[in-house]
């Protein structure tokens, strides 16, 4: 896959890196010429533009990348105006970086594919997600092994959790599932929260209890396990 990202500090320039290792083509861009130098040698194109001018983010191959990665950290206002001005240039793949609650709460206005905060969690997790190759997030374990949220398959939609057995057919375990409830952040935008389903009662028998279109699981295997399980699931 291409990735394209927009701020090349520690936490921009370590998602780079961890990309390229995996054998992604990685573009990068920043306003400073030391992060561009520091980083240039280990991907494939470095581009040193100030993308908050709308002239300058133009130069950048915008529609022929697979995502836009805003990581920009500590200047709060360019990383809004980044994101502001990739949906006007009509980008369909956006993630950016929060780096507090305020900051979130904005790019939610802006209903990106995702937004990550670092500070809770590391480059290298969503390095794992990228490479599994679906709408998921990771926990690496071990060397072998993660924990994975991933939206349930279309497959599984209208069954009951009790049947929902992939244990057998691919060694995953089911840790938790979650499924959204509106609510209202800071600045009153109502966006989806995640609750807890009661996954004991259901896995101990109650029917009653139905996967959903818009649950999460969290499940725990071997990376390999997961590779397999994505290839026979339509997520």
């Amino acid at each position: 896959m291409k990735y394209l990202i927009i701020g090349l500090g520690i936490y921009g320039s370590n998602l780079a890196r961890d990309l390229t290792a995996l054998g992604h083509e990685v573009i990068g861009a920043d306003i400073r010429q030391s992060n561009i130098d520091a980083i240039k040698d280990y991907i494939s194109t470095v581009y040193l533009i100030d993308s908050t001018e709308e002239s300058s983010l133009q130069v950048l191959p915008l529609t022929n990348v697979d995502l836009v990665i805003v990581a920009i950290g500590e200047n709060f206002g360019a990383s809004i105006k980044t994101v502001a001005l990739l949906k006007k240039a009509g980008v369909k793949h956006i993630y950016a970086r929060a780096i507090d609650e305020l900051h979130e709460a904005i790019l939610e206005s802006f209903e990106l594919d995702r937004i990550l905060t670092p500070e809770q969690r590391a480059a290298s997790d969503l390095t794992h997600e990228m490479e599994l190759g679906a709408d998921v997030e990771t926990l690496q374990v071990d060397e072998s092994n993660v924990v994975v949220k991933l939206r349930v398959p279309r497959r599984f939609v209208g069954m009951p959790y009790s049947l929902l057995d992939i244990t057998k057919s691919y060694g995953l375990t089911v840790v938790a599932a979650t499924r959204p409830e509106s609510r209202t952040n800071i600045l009153g935008i109502a966006r989806k929260r995640r609750v807890l389903i009661n996954l004991a009662s259901a896995l101990a028998g109650d029917d009653s209890i139905k996967v959903e279109a818009e649950d999460v699981l969290t499940v725990f295997g071997s990376k390999e396990a997961f590779k397999e399980f994505y290839r026979h699931m339509d997520i």
